[in-house]
């Protein structure tokens, strides 16, 4: 298993650091992952109403689907091709996780609606110490540039 992971994680690799020379086809075949993912489950949603419920309604058209319409493997199928997309581009947890999650979960950090608004002052707060101190240590350097610039003067 752990063979066929490290196979899997080197592939995605690679087919990043080619698509990434590329953005506007990175986007592109992204862009199909996401849809043929997103398709999926919804034809497969909609056929499972219509095989368990009796109908499902297509959405906009107003027309029930019968299910000589649908392909059992139709949902799946897309499910599974979109999966297999964005899995191999990189796309899949970025975009239905995203990066500010994951790095959030890495560093311990609450969610920002779990945080209370004594910890969001407190983070202000320590925002605004950072500021401070960036503009102490800008002067303190522009203090010492014109001081070497007066001793090369001289």
């Amino acid at each position: 298993m752990k063979s066929v992971l490290h196979f899997f994680d080197k592939l995605e690799d690679h087919v990043r650091g080619y698509l990434s020379h590329y953005p506007i086809w990175y986007a592109i075949v992204g862009g199909i992952g996401v849809v043929l993912f997103w398709r999926g489950v919804w034809v497969t949603t909609d056929y499972a109403v219509e095989v368990f419920a009796g109908t499902a309604s297509v959405a906009g058209a107003g027309a029930t689907m019968v299910p000589p319409t649908l392909v059992w493997w139709d949902g799946p199928l897309c499910f599974a091709l979109g999966l297999v997309v964005l899995l191999m581009t990189g796309v899949f947890v970025s975009n239905f996780i995203g990066n500010e999650i994951i790095i959030t979960g890495l560093r311990g950090d609450k969610k920002i609606s779990e945080k209370t608004e004594q910890d969001v002052r407190m983070e202000v707060g320590a925002i605004g110490e950072i500021r401070r101190e960036a503009r102490a240590i800008a002067e303190r350097l522009e203090r010492l540039e014109r001081a070497l610039g007066e001793k090369r003067k001289q």
